[in-house]
């Protein structure tokens, strides 16, 4: 069994989900409590640390991502929508969160999230970073 954990940002993300959507996401829970990395589908491409991040497509355009700091434990970042929309975009919110950015230029792939049943290395530090800067964004994005 997985401990599944949300970042602030991402629980106050998938507080906004309602029907089929918030089904979708529980089911996604459930899934990876019970089958860790496997219930993602593949790593980010990008600069470091985005290798180290996964990605799951939940309903339409709902997505989630997750860090793994070590095989037992899996950190949900971020819910939300993939969309043409700059400001509601998951990845440009992904990208703030990271402090980095693809070049436009670069290839993007999809490799699975799992390499024989393992997560990708998302060591304990990066994923205190991630939390820590989710819970700044959090907090800014209460704020009126």
């Amino acid at each position: 069994m997985i401990t599944v954990v949300e970042t602030p940002l991402a629980g106050v993300q998938s507080a906004h989900l309602r029907g089929p959507a918030r089904q979708a996401y529980d089911r996604f829970l459930d899934e990876l409590a019970h089958s860790g990395c496997a219930a993602l589908g593949y790593r980010v491409t990008g600069p470091e640390p985005l290798p180290r991040l996964c990605v799951k497509h939940l309903r339409g355009t709902d997505r989630v991502i997750v860090a793994f700091p070590d095989p037992a434990t899996a950190w949900v970042l971020l819910v939300g929508t993939h969309e043409d929309d700059p400001g509601r975009n998951l990845y440009d919110a992904l990208y703030e969160l990271a402090g980095v950015r693809p070049r436009l230029n670069e290839r993007r792939t999809k490799p699975p999230c799992c390499a024989d049943g393992t997560p990708p290395a998302a060591d304990a530090d990066l994923v205190d970073e991630l939390v820590a800067r989710a819970r700044a964004l959090a907090k800014s994005r209460r704020r009126p």
